[in-house]
């Protein structure tokens, strides 16, 4: 959609930077930090993590504004299943509990500074105290096909109900090797990092590296072309988050009930939080949230507000992304 002076003028007059503290250290860092504005259809989030360029936190931007100033379909369903999401780290109770009743759980493995052995650990754990969930391990890339592999056949055969292996390794050659090594152990690999940080979103379904593609409304773009890129694709989808307070993860719940998958998506991670904006916020009952627009809370807002250098950092980036 074109970014009118007059939609350049109420994003910036409306936004609000905030910094909220999480519950772990998720994808290296313990503190989320976000902008906010608000539309005629309401509230949306930019949140592009702050390593990114601007070329990158544009396409994110263009998600925000057209969940709060363009047109989008309004979903049928009412709520939508997720999956809880445990970091890196030691103490699975207390990390899940958030998250409430779950059925399926996805578990950070190839943290910087880990080993496999910890990786390895950290799913007995869940399988020790959750041993009806069903299983998916988030790599970010982070693994060789070797390492992934030796993963894999640990899975197999302890007979863990594995769903699927999300971006085990970087490269979408990479994931054809190594998904051809695991068609015997009928392992499913899941593509997130090679749907989402490419110039061509299709090019890993059109290579058959994937068995599902995972989708994030905000790096794609927005609800628009997400759904776009799923009707292309013709592969199974889960959509997931990207540590976004309630407000950024309505859009994907948006997202979810309009593709309505078979797979529970990614998007209760508003649990690793330790404050959102909301009085409401979108953490799961039974394994559901609904679907719903957010509206933030003015206390909120100004409780969470950034220190002043941080709302100054994001202000001038959002103009120079404004512009692009």
């Amino acid at each position: 959609m074109e970014i009118t002076p007059e939609i350049k003028e109420q994003i910036l007059s409306t936004a609000r930077v905030l910094s909220i503290p999480m519950r772990v250290k998720f994808r290296g860092i313990t503190t989320r930090e976000v902008l906010l504005f608000e539309g005629p259809k309401g509230w949306a989030e930019w949140s592009p993590f702050t390593e990114y360029g601007d070329e990158e936190a544009s396409i994110w931007l263009k998600a925000a504004i057209e969940f709060a100033f363009g047109v989008i379909p309004e979903p049928a369903k009412k709520t939508i299943k997720v999956n809880a999401t445990l970091a890196a780290v030691k103490h699975v109770r207390a990390a899940l509990e958030p998250f409430g009743n779950f059925e399926v759980v996805k578990i950070k493995v190839a943290e910087k500074g880990q080993t496999l052995q910890d990786d390895l650990d950290r799913i007995h754990e869940v399988r020790k105290y959750y041993p009806e969930a069903r299983i998916r391990l988030d790599a970010n890339g982070g693994y060789d096909i070797e390492t992934a592999l030796t993963l894999a056949k640990a899975m197999y055969e302890e007979g863990v109900p594995l769903e699927y292996l999300e971006q085990p390794v970087k490269t979408i050659a990479e994931l054809a090797e190594l998904g051809l090594k695991l068609k015997t152990m009928n392992i499913k690999i899941a593509a997130d990092e090679s749907v989402r940080k490419v110039s061509d979103p299709l090019a890993v379904a059109q290579a058959l590296a994937a068995d599902l593609l995972v989708l994030k409304a905000a790096p794609l773009g927005g609800i628009n072309n997400a759904l776009r890129i799923a009707n292309e694709a013709g592969l199974p989808v889960v959509v997931s988050s990207a540590l976004e307070t309630s407000v950024g993860i309505s859009m994907g719940v948006y997202l979810a009930a309009l593709l309505d998958s078979d797979y529970a998506s990614g998007l209760a991670t508003a649990a690793l939080l330790t404050e959102d904006v909301t009085d409401t916020p979108l953490i799961p009952i039974n394994g559901e949230i609904p679907v719903t627009r957010i509206t933030p809370n003015k206390n909120a807002l100004t409780k969470l507000q950034a220190p002043t250098d941080r709302t100054e950092w994001w202000m001038e980036r959002l103009e120079r992304c404004l512009k692009n």
